[in-house]
């Protein structure tokens, strides 16, 4: 793995539909404050930065990571932008580490970010190339049908994704950045809401975002106060459409599980991990990533769901702060799943903390299900 990194600052902004009070930068800015705080550092002690966002016209502002120098304390600094689609959080963390493992830079600033309210990403997902019509209206249309497949392969019953949406937004209500907190939440008020794409009702379904999400990455004899040791890291990617491809359970997705167990010395990850920020934006895909990434045979990642094996007083935890269900800023949402794994094996998840973990999955995808990043955190070093 060449030098150890760790995680030494967490920082986040509160999600919500519309942030007015600030600009992009001050939003990212925001962000990148109470990690460094978190850290005990200032932006002078940063010997880089690494930004990640999803595609342009989410937002309509061209290389943003210029723009956005200033704000982060990146002048005279090298800054390097990342883009992966939706996975773009999860590659922006592995970049930074990246940088410490090559022993490249000693301290590194990783920051994500969306303003979906400054733009349509609904509606910039659904358009194509000049000449082409769209077949699907946003991510929602492209994905149904490969939930509806799964549901057809594997029997799961129709009530599975209610279950999760419950579960995901139960967790949320103890998480104090969470967007989405619904108190009272129950299976059937889930299952009373209209069904968007079929079988995906409107609250088995993630919100529009706006937030941001920074960590502070550090190389072993610069680590301070209590790291999340990075055990191992991860990323695969594979053509949108290629001959035989499953689109179910990606190759990519099973590919890049393997690596990053493999480096962590992870044999059995229902067994070995102690909680996972897993990628979930429509509430299906936690029975289908559950299988995917090796928690469950195929067929039997549902089982896992309606047995509450996935709650958060089950026996692997998924989405203990809320997950993607409840948060949604694109560009930030695989890098908050990295940073709350940091954080539960750092103890300082707060209200959502799960007691004595100490290794922990962060899991993003992106794209038609075609990009994946992960990485395994652990309270001890690797």
């Amino acid at each position: 793995m060449g030098n150890r990194c760790a995680v030494i600052g967490v920082g986040q902004t509160h999600y919500m539909t519309k942030r007015r009070d600030v600009s992009i930068a001050g939003l990212v800015r925001e962000a990148a404050l109470r990690a460094l705080e978190d850290a005990g550092l200032a932006f002078a002690d940063i010997d880089a930065v690494v930004i990640g966002k999803a595609p342009d016209l989410f937002e309509g502002v061209m290389m943003p990571e210029a723009y956005l120098a200033d704000a982060l304390g990146a002048a005279g600094k090298p800054i390097t932008r990342v883009h992966t689609a939706g996975s773009v959080g999860g590659s922006t963390a592995l970049v930074g580490a990246s940088l410490i493992q090559g022993g490249v830079h000693e301290r590194v600033l990783v920051v994500g970010f969306e303003k979906q309210s400054e733009s349509n990403a609904t509606w910039a997902l659904t358009t194509h190339l000049p000449f082409s019509s769209s077949l699907v209206v946003g991510a929602g249309g492209y994905f149904a049908p490969h939930i509806r497949e799964y549901i057809r392969r594997s029997g799961a019953p129709p009530h599975i994704g209610a279950l999760v949406a419950v579960k995901d937004r139960r967790n949320a209500l103890k998480n104090p950045y969470a967007h989405l907190r619904i108190p009272g939440i129950t299976r059937e008020l889930v299952e009373s809401t209209p069904m968007l794409w079929e079988p995906i009702r409107y609250l088995e379904t993630c919100p529009s975002s706006d937030g941001a999400c920074a960590i502070v990455l550090a190389a072993e004899h610069k680590v301070t106060g209590r790291p999340a040791w990075v055990h191992g890291t991860a990323m695969r990617s594979e053509p949108m459409v290629r001959a035989g491809r499953d689109t179910v359970s990606p190759q990519a997705g099973k590919d890049c599980a393997a690596d990053v167990y493999r480096q962590a010395g992870i044999a059995d990850p229902r067994r070995d991990l102690d909680v996972a920020e897993v990628y979930v934006p429509f509430s299906w895909y936690e029975p289908m990533w559950l299988e995917n990434l090796g928690f469950a045979a195929e067929g039997e990642g549902w089982k896992l769901t309606e047995a509450g094996c996935t709650a958060l007083d089950g026996d692997i935890p998924w989405n203990a702060s809320g997950g993607v269900l409840s948060s949604n800023p694109i560009g930030a949402s695989g890098l908050i799943r990295f940073a709350e794994a940091a954080l539960q094996v750092r103890g300082m998840a707060g209200e959502h903390q799960v007691d004595g973990a100490r290794r922990a999955l962060g899991h993003a995808y992106g794209g038609g299900a075609q990009f994946f990043a992960m990485w395994i955190v652990g309270s001890e070093k690797p």
